[in-house]
């Protein structure tokens, strides 16, 4: 409404300065126009006239405008003093309500602060009984793991999985189960489980065998007519047989317990660890062949006194006599004067020692002590080779056969002095075949040597003994016979 009054003014002050334009056009041109000029003019003025009232017009209607506009400001005054107040009234009342939100806010952030604490250490709390439950949870996996037990029920271990991964939060529920595992594996520690149940035999086959499960220790199968002791595998939880049966003492005690007739049995405290070492365990049949080329001479050694002490036994067994109950029956036929039927006594006892030299002095009967003694003492020398024989071929035996082992221990250390110069000391399986060489031989050595040194000496007594009886007996029927001859003369 301001704008209108403002371009009428510019409007009368472009027409108030057209006659001055006009004055200044050259005379003979307004002569010429003065005619059209003024009817130009006529209607320009019009047009003027036109416009100024127009521009009165709106400026008295923009005045009436403006005083309506007055008159409504005027009486709206009152209530936009009242507003001002009402938005003033507020603003206390907002300002008042702000100043208690502030301390509501600064009461909260405090709580916030205090709830923040308890919050820690609350947390702090559940980590560290989540810790403890997840640490528990392992070591129960792993006894479980472990256990032989898991071999007849596997998989026990399994609701401990999300625990110990940490998918969820231990739950009350978790730690009843975990306690009751804890239990459960204390029980079935000291009980003496037998059932059937599956395990894999010797031969790699899975099996269905009758099972007894001492405790947390030992594992015992019975398949068929075959016993022996299981291994349990952590990994897969199942029972594997130990690739070597037992010595027959073992294996008939399991027998005898599994079958009720036994209350004692077998038991590896150590879980498995005596057990495995019963299928490295190497009898003496297996261990000669570690021992190299130095075995066979140390054998060929065992081979020979054996059939030297086979062939001495045999012989002391057929030439053996009763020298009391000789001398006896020979007392009362020489003491009758019969010498025909001594004689015939002695030849049907001519392969026997002691009468052999008796019946050698038989031919003497008539000459004199010294004589008759001379050819006893000849009859025992020549008994002597015969009774002697092989003896010392033994006793050289005997000490060649420790030697042979000595050999070969040196020849077991050369060779491992030279795998330490070609592979050096990473790997004892590389010299592992110098140094069983090296212990073989002197076992087998020493095995041999003194088995044949107490057989020496049995011998070696043997013969001592037989040489005495001839000589003493040999005495006594020198004796009886000049006795015999004395009472005679008589």
């Amino acid at each position: 409404m301001i704008k209108k009054p403002i371009f009428i003014c510019i409007i009368m002050v472009c027409l108030a300065t057209l006659p001055a334009f006009s004055q200044d056009v050259q005379p003979d041109m307004q002569s010429d126009r003065r005619s059209d000029m003024r009817s130009d003019y006529k209607t320009f003025e019009q047009q003027r006239r036109q416009l100024i009232q127009k521009a009165l017009d709106e400026k008295k209607e923009a005045q009436k405008e403006a005083q309506d506009q007055l008159t409504y400001i005027k009486s709206n005054k009152q209530a936009l003093k009242k507003a001002i107040a009402q938005l003033k009234t507020n603003i206390t009342n907002l300002k008042a309500e702000n100043k208690q939100i502030q301390t509501h806010i600064t009461e909260l952030k405090l709580e916030e602060d205090r709830l923040k604490q308890e919050l820690e250490k609350t947390s702090g709390v559940n980590r560290e009984f989540s810790g403890f439950v997840r640490s528990n949870a392992k070591d129960l996996k792993a006894l479980l793991l472990e256990s032989l037990q898991s071999g007849l029920t596997p998989g026990r271990h399994n609701f401990l999985e999300p625990v110990i991964l940490q998918e969820k939060f231990p739950s009350m529920d978790d730690v009843r189960k975990l306690v009751h595992n804890l239990f459960d594996e204390i029980h079935t520690t000291g009980q003496v489980t037998l059932t059937k149940g599956l395990m894999v035999d010797r031969q790699g086959k899975e099996q269905e065998a009758k099972l007894l499960i001492l405790g947390n220790f030992t594992g015992i199968y019975l398949l068929d007519k075959e016993a022996g002791f299981l291994l349990y595998s952590d990994q897969s939880q199942r029972y594997f047989a130990l690739s070597k049966l037992p010595s027959s003492r073992i294996t008939n005690n399991i027998t005898a317990y599994m079958q009720g007739k036994s209350d004692n049995v077998y038991m590896d405290v150590s879980k498995g660890g005596a057990i495995r070492q019963l299928a490295h365990q190497l009898n003496l049949m297996e261990q000669v062949p570690k021992g190299g080329a130095i075995v066979w001479p140390i054998l060929i050694i065992l081979v020979i006194a054996v059939l030297i002490l086979i062939e001495r036994v045999f012989f002391f067994t057929q030439r053996r006599t009763h020298p009391e109950q000789l001398m006896k029956t020979i007392r009362k036929m020489i003491m009758a004067d019969d010498w025909k039927g001594c004689r015939k006594f002695l030849e049907s006892k001519n392969k026997k020692l002691l009468p052999q030299v008796l019946l050698t002095a038989m031919a003497f009967k008539d000459q004199t002590r010294q004589d008759m003694e001379n050819a006893l003492q000849e009859a025992i020398l020549g008994q002597i080779p015969k009774i002697e024989r092989f003896l010392s071929t033994l006793g050289m035996l005997a000490a060649i056969a420790p030697l042979l082992g000595l050999l070969g221990t040196v020849t077991g250390m050369i060779n491992t002095f030279h795998v330490i110069t070609y592979y050096g000391t990473g790997d004892p399986r590389m010299m592992s075949g110098g140094i069983s060489e090296a212990l073989v031989t002197t076992m087998l050595g020493l095995s041999v040597a003194i088995p044949i040194m107490l057989a020496h000496t049995f011998l070696s007594r043997r013969v001592e003994t037989q040489i005495s009886r001839m000589e003493e007996k040999s005495v006594a029927f020198v004796n009886l016979v000049f006795k015999n001859r004395n009472e005679s003369r008589q």
